[in-house]
């Protein structure tokens, strides 16, 4: 598929908010599968040259509303990813833990736990 101006903007966002490292790793791991390189082209395009530049909502906020919502849905391979992106927009690990914790009264105990044993390894990992 030819590269937009949509594209290469999602593509610098995309490297904004994971990090060249992340992004070159994710490259040569699940995007170097041909199928999953159609999915990532579409993603960067629609969500990361869309959605996430548009005005309105700082990346901070942005970054969070993906942490909420990938807890609030149990999707622990992109509340991985979003953890990391909400680390690098300035969320600490305290405040991350809290909306966690204040979670747990609204989608229930269970997944939050589940959830936060995730993120208590995403802590551990070394950050760039």
């Amino acid at each position: 598929m030819p590269k937009s101006e949509l594209y290469d903007k999602g593509m610098a966002m995309r490297r904004r908010l994971m990090g060249d490292a992340a992004v070159e790793a994710a490259g040569k791991g699940v995007y170097a599968d041909p199928v999953m390189q159609q999915f990532l082209d579409v993603a960067v395009e629609n969500v990361f040259g869309n959605l996430w530049t548009r005005p309105g909502l700082d990346l901070k906020t942005r970054a969070l509303i993906c942490v909420v919502s990938d807890t609030c849905m149990g999707r622990e391979p992109e509340l991985a990813l979003h953890l990391r992106m909400a680390l690098r927009q300035g969320w600490t690990e305290e405040e991350l833990t809290e909306v966690f914790l204040h979670l747990s009264g609204y989608i229930g105990v269970p997944i939050i736990r589940e959830c936060m044993q995730l993120a208590s390894k995403v802590f551990k990992e070394p950050r760039d």
